[in-house]
Parts: C-alpha cells; sequence; structure tokens
C-alpha cells in the first residue's frame, strides 16, 4: 500500500484545533548521523520526517552529483533505507526535493545559462527524483541569473512552475508511479512573494492555471516570514502578525504555509509556529553547523587525554576539517558545515583514524 502523501498530511493538519496543532520539520540531510538521529528521535516521539535535499546536495552524477556524502538520488534513498532498517525505524518519512529546478546548481547559475537549456537539466533532475521514489518536489524557478537584483515577474514564475509540474506528472503517470506531492514558491525576495497581497494573488493565479490543465494543487506554498540564515546566525526578523496572515491566505486555498531558513531561530520564535499555523519549516545548515562543533569539542578532548597520556597522541581529526574545509571552496559559499560535509567524505580514511570518534 503506498504511503500517505504530503498533500493528506497537510489537509488533516489544516484540520486540526486547539491543542492539536503542530508544525512539521524539513531537515537537510547534512550527514549519515544527522539521518540515523532523526529516526532515532522520531522512533521516540512518534512523528513524520521530511528529508528535504537541494540540488548541490543530492542530484544525478551526469548532473554534477551531491556534496553531501557524494548522494546521487538513488543512493541518498538507499543510505535512509538503510539507517531505518538498521535501527528498526518503521514510522512514517519523506523525500523531498528542496529548490528543484532551472539553475538551482550553482553551476548552472553562475554560467548563465539559457532559459531552455536550464529547464531541461532541472526536469532531467525532477524525472531521476521521481524514478528514486522522491515524495515532494520543491518547483522553484526563480534562481534567474538574468534578474538578479530585480524580482522575477509573477506570469513568468507560474508559467515556469506550471511548466514543470505538468512535466513532472506527465512522466510519473507515464511510469505508472504513485502520486507526489509539490511545494512552491520561494523565500527569496526576487522571488515577489514578500507581500500577503502577492502571496495571495500568486496562489490563486496559480491554482487556476493548475485547474485549466486538471494538475494537482501543492502541498506547501513558501512564504516569507522573515527569517533569513547567514553563517551561524538567524539575522531576519520572524513576523509573527505576517505568519499567521500568511497561514490564513495558505489555508483559505487549501494549502500549507512553509517557512524557510529556519535555522538558529529562539525557542519561543519555534513554538509560536504551530499556534500561528505554519505548517512546515525548513533547516539544514544549523545541523551540520552542530554536528561540527561536536567533532571539534572531542578533538579538545582527545588533547586532554594526551595530555594526561590516556592516549598516545590525539587524532589529526581537527586539523583534516579544517584543511579540507578550505580546499573544497565551498566555504565561500554556504560556510563551515557544508565545507565539513565536503570533507568527511573526502578524508575519511584519516577521520576514522580518530582515537575518540566513530563516524560509521
Amino acid at each position: 500500500m503506498d504511503k500517505i502523501t504530503l498533500n493528506e498530511v497537510v489537509q488533516k493538519m489544516l484540520a486540526f484545533n486547539g491543542n492539536n496543532k503542530a508544525s512539521m520539520l524539513g531537515i537537510g540531510p547534512m550527514s549519515i548521523n544527522l539521518i540515523k538521529a532523526s529516526m532515532i528521535l522520531a522512533k521516540e516521539k512518534d512523528f513524520p520526517l521530511m528529508f528535504i535535499a537541494s540540488r548541490n546536495q543530492v542530484d544525478a552524477d551526469e548532473l554534477g552529483g551531491g556534496y553531501v556524502c557524494n548522494w546521487n538520488q538513488e543512493r541518498f534513498a538507499d543510505a535512509i533505507k538503510k539507517v531505518a532498517k538498521e535501527i528498526n525505524y518503521d514510522g512514517l518519512y519523506f523525500l523531498c526535493r528542496d529548490h528543484g529546478g532551472p539553475w538551482q546548481r550553482d553551476n548552472e547559475r553562475n554560467a548563465h545559462l539559457p532559459e531552455k537549456e536550464a529547464m531541461a537539466l532541472g526536469k532531467k533532475s525532477y524525472l531521476i527524483d521521481l524514478i528514486s521514489k522522491f515524495n515532494l518536489l520543491h518547483i522553484d524557478p526563480t534562481k534567474d541569473p538574468y534578474t538578479i537584483g530585480k524580482v522575477i515577474n509573477m506570469d513568468v514564475n507560474i508559467n515556469r512552475t506550471v511548466e514543470l509540474i505538468e512535466y513532472a506528472e506527465k512522466e510519473r503517470i507515464v511510469r505508472g508511479l504513485p502520486a507526489i506531492s509539490y511545494e512552491v514558491g520561494t523565500e527569496e525576495t526576487n522571488g515577489g512573494l514578500t507581500s500577503s497581497e502577492n502571496y495571495e494573488k500568486f496562489i490563486k493565479k496559480l491554482i487556476a492555471r493548475l485547474d485549466e490543465k486538471k494538475l494537482p494543487h501543492p502541498a506547501f506554498i513558501v512564504g516569507n516570514t522573515g527569517t533569513l540564515t547567514r553563517l551561524t546566525k538567524n539575522v531576519g526578523h520572524v513576523d509573527s502578525a505576517s505568519c499567521k496572515e500568511l497561514s490564513a491566505i495558505a489555508k483559505k486555498y487549501g494549502v500549507g504555509l512553509k517557512e524557510h531558513n529556519g535555522d538558529y531561530l529562539d525557542d519561543a520564535v519555534l513554538l509560536e509556529h504551530p499556534a500561528l499555523g505554519v505548517t512546515a519549516m525548513n533547516v539544514a545548515p544549523e545541523f551540520g553547523t552542530v554536528e561540527t562543533q561536536a567533532y571539534l569539542k572531542l578533538t579538545e578532548v582527545e588533547k586532554r587525554l594526551a595530555a594526561q597520556r590516556i592516549l598516545k597522541k590525539p587524532s589529526k581529526l581537527g586539523q583534516v576539517l579544517r584543511q579540507e574545509a578550505v580546499k573544497s571552496g565551498r566555504v565561500e559559499k554556504n560556510g563551515w558545515s557544508t565545507a565539513r560535509t565536503h570533507c568527511l567524505r573526502k578524508k575519511s580514511s584519516e577521520i576514522k583514524n580518530s582515537h575518540c570518534l566513530s563516524l560509521k
């Protein structure tokens, strides 16, 4: 039997009242350890998991692959299945494409690929997502290198979004694959959805176009709630009134409000989310940062134990992490945690020699 879809999950959430309200968490799969920890906690607390992978993080080998654990879509799906089996996790989890579509790989945007070519690559990536049994596709055609610093025309955004959903649905049906869910919109200011008026206008026009073509409505529509992640801080300002307004608009059209850049938010802000009607929130770099900090803290423990002659000598883990983070080049764009993921993959043999750490 096919698992419940995220559209169905969202509909149930929209019907919740009072103390039953909840917000789902989209987890950036920054490492095997994070996936395992997420499943252990979900098993204990009984909540569904959403693993959200961007095209830079996980993508087809022919399109450049992914920097996280060298995963393509198939290896990503297999790794999660393996962890679930290892810890006997039989709860709900969803494989989700985060920020899929044209120009979503850094090299595609930096090369200023023409729209037709970028759309074709985005579709190719989506097709492999479908074949790899992803459960949700985020349709985001707004990272247009030809509109940097400007807001993408809403109709252009909608036209591209409908074209990509239509393509995915056609390929899914031809292959006899089960129904999937979609996420649309972006937190980026050039997406043009920064006001409640534009947010509702976008939803209304998009749903009308989808209905014309008999295409499914999205499960989530991303809204800009004021979050903004920079390095190891959230430098944005979450507007509670705006969250409430955007979630009410989304609910009116039977979709859920999705928040991106939920990293490093204060607990008080997070605890507000269910009451404000935020159906889901994405977090990724913070998890990589926390894991990195834990490894570096363990290197301090090694040094202290070596000073007491309990260890013959400390490992070179800290040195390897720093060197490979710089050499990866990703530190320039995404900060230390992303580069750390790259170097863990590249120098695994050196890291495994650590006296105190297990990176299995």
